[in-house]
């Protein structure tokens, strides 16, 4: 119809006004121009409004009503419809060609065609993938930008299903999660409202959190609308059969991950890894995969799945038997990217190790909290865990670590090394809070460090119990526990600090009664060998000069010492509770005050309700044979079968 697209509603749409000025724009100035955008993202709603905004008559054409197996059904389409309004030869016609996926190639060569043959006519397309011709201006449609429009579309939805409808409080707060959790997708959004006749919003808020492609409407505008399932699956029939089995094995991945990960994970039954990186690409391209890293950069691109793709992608990977699969691989993969960056802060290359846990932190959070419902996957994660021990104590994660800790030692072999290092690293984790369950850890790991000859392990736990000991006001007992540490730990050790790191904590316990000896501590631990690669230990022992200095009265020395450290403090380290130490000891130096003994330095963090009854639990036997190797992890199995079609 002339001057309306058809299905254009006819109020405006909620949260697109910058987008639809900015179609309008381009179609004001170019003669093709393209919207696209995942599924359920308001391509058609989006162009449909701006198109009959324009001083043009409307042409639409639906490109879902012609299947690919009828050549020429477009084209013949497209004549029709222009000979009905005169548009052969017109020079005010704007051409509509929604949706046209089914016959993209199609598509391609008519609009080419028409563009060179009718030089008034202008084109705007909807499609989940561009045409690909250079005239063509594309309009990328990400979901709502802004909470408050997605909510705002929520409720109005609801009142049109549910009269006099009002969320307030918790509802409201259950709404903006379900906003939330279908990411701002206009068509999510509207079938989620509507499922508020049914049940409250807090249940579908998590029902939601759970599994989405359930969505279905009552009333959809579109056919291919009916369901999210049934929209997400209309991208699913664009893909080659090696693209549906990327598809279904990536789902697993919660977070952003790049083409190495993906060939781990996707490479075998069916799909030659080397394959993979341009099946990602061909993914992104139909906006299954959203690029989080421009894929023509320099650093190598990296990608993450939509979450309503996801959840139809872990469907077929389930009919296909091979989720369980798919799941250990993405358990590997965690635990091989917490080992590398062990690796990288144990050779001194300390801000790489922050960015890669940075980078992936998603992907390893999801994985920790799925084990606890996988305890056949509870030594791959408990290894996990424990290699990243610089995150837990070093970057204010304490808490998090320690729980679990606390939640995965019972379900492991308790001689395992995983197990024996578990033990130190969660009593650290709980040292000054909880200090009878942290000794009741560590006197389940000292007996199997002595036994196994494990120096490191000796030596953390010296370290710990120094810890312990100055929280509870014993400086003396402290600084020889800590003597101690630094005498065991190896120089270079491949798990957990150095000794340079107990040197500096025997300094700050000596500087109470011993000025001297803690004045030679911290120089020790200043002078440690490599401790300049350490940029850790370097702070603690940078601060445990100036701390020292301060507690016997060298106050300028001090505050230069201090202000040093803190400038010269590696910012790629990113340490919060550093720079929050150095900067209470500044305070209390500049206002001469007594210094306070720095734990946030050597442990931040603090202790759960209930930890001293989780602390009991990790205690109470030798803990579950998982079978298999003495980690409990089993190696890593190969796909059986490919993804149905």
């Amino acid at each position: 119809m002339p001057g309306r697209c058809h299905g254009a509603p006819a109020e405006g749409l909620i949260g697109r006004a910058r987008e639809s000025a900015v179609l309008k724009g381009l179609l004001a100035e170019h003669r093709l121009v393209t919207v696209t955008g995942r599924a359920g993202v308001g391509k058609s709603r989006t162009a449909a409004v701006a198109g009959a905004r324009g001083p043009w008559r409307v042409v639409h054409v639906h490109g879902q009503g012609h299947r690919a197996g009828a050549p020429g059904a477009l084209a013949s389409a497209v004549r029709r419809a222009l000979t009905r309004v005169g548009g052969l030869a017109a020079g005010d016609t704007l051409l509509f060609l929604d949706d046209v996926d089914p016959v993209h190639q199609e598509a391609v060569g008519v609009v080419q065609r028409l563009l060179g043959t009718m030089p008034g006519l202008r084109v705007l397309v909807t499609s989940r993938q561009v045409l690909g011709l250079g005239e063509e201006r594309v309009l990328r449609l990400a979901p709502l930008p802004q909470l408050p429009a997605a909510v705002e579309l929520f409720l109005r939805r609801a009142e049109d299903t549910v009269q006099d409808f009002r969320a307030e409080g918790a509802d409201l707060r259950a709404v903006e999660a379900i906003c939330r959790s279908l990411e701002g997708v206009p068509l999510a959004i509207e079938l989620a409202a509507e499922q508020v006749a049914h049940q409250p919003v807090q249940d579908l808020a998590a029902a939601l959190d759970v599994h989405q492609c359930w969505l279905r409407g009552e009333r959809p505008a579109l056919r291919r609308h009916h369901s999210l399932r049934a929209t997400v699956g209309a991208s699913y029939a664009l893909c080659e059969r090696e693209e549906r089995i990327v598809w279904g094995r990536a789902s697993v991945l919660a977070g952003a991950f790049n083409e190495s990960t993906a060939a781990f994970l996707c490479g075998g039954g069916g799909v030659e890894p080397q394959r993979v990186p341009s099946l990602l690409a061909r993914l992104a391209a139909i906006n299954v995969l959203e690029p989080v890293r421009d894929p023509g950069g320099p650093r190598p691109p990296r990608y993450r799945m939509t979450r309503a793709a996801r959840d139809f992608g872990t469907e077929r990977l389930r009919a296909a038997g091979e989720c369980e699969t798919a799941l250990e691989r993405r358990a590997t993969h965690c635990r091989q990217v917490a080992e590398t960056a062990r690796n990288l802060w144990a050779t001194g290359l300390q801000s790489q190790a922050l960015a890669l846990v940075q980078e992936e932190r998603e992907e390893l959070t999801a994985v920790l909290r799925q084990s606890a419902h996988r305890t056949d996957q509870a030594g791959t994660a408990l290894e996990t865990v424990v290699a990243l021990w610089f995150w837990w104590v070093v970057y204010g994660r304490a808490e998090e670590g320690r729980a679990h800790l606390l939640r995965l030692l019972p379900l492991c072999p308790a001689d395992s090394p995983a197990g024996l290092r578990g033990r130190w690293l969660a009593a650290w984790l709980g040292a000054d809070r909880d200090p009878q369950a942290a000794r009741a850890l560590l006197g389940r790991a000292w007996p199997q460090a002595v036994l196994t000859g494990d120096a490191a392990a000796v030596g953390h736990i010296a370290h710990v119990q120094g810890l312990i000991a100055l929280h509870e006001g014993d400086p003396r007992a402290a600084a020889e526990h800590f003597e101690e540490a630094a005498r065991t730990i190896p120089p270079r050790p491949a798990h957990g600090p150095s000794p340079a790191v107990s040197l500096a904590a025997q300094a700050v316990a000596q500087a109470a009664y011993a000025p001297g000896a803690a004045r030679r501590a911290a120089r020790r631990a200043a002078g440690r060998p490599g401790v300049r690669d350490d940029n850790w230990a370097t702070l603690l022992a940078r601060y445990a000069l100036a701390y020292v200095d301060h507690h016997h009265g060298r106050g300028n020395r001090a505050l230069r010492r201090a202000r040093r450290a803190l400038a010269a403090l590696d910012n790629s380290l990113a340490a919060p509770q550093g720079h929050e130490a150095l900067r209470t000891l500044i305070a209390d130096i500049e206002a001469s005050a007594p210094g306070r003994p720095p734990y946030t330095l050597w442990r931040d963090g603090g202790t759960a309700p209930g930890a001293a009854q989780d602390v009991a639990a990790v205690d109470s036997g030798i803990g579950v044979n998982m079978g298999g190797s003495s980690s409990g992890v089993s190696a890593v199995g190969p796909y059986t079968q490919s993804v149905k079609e």
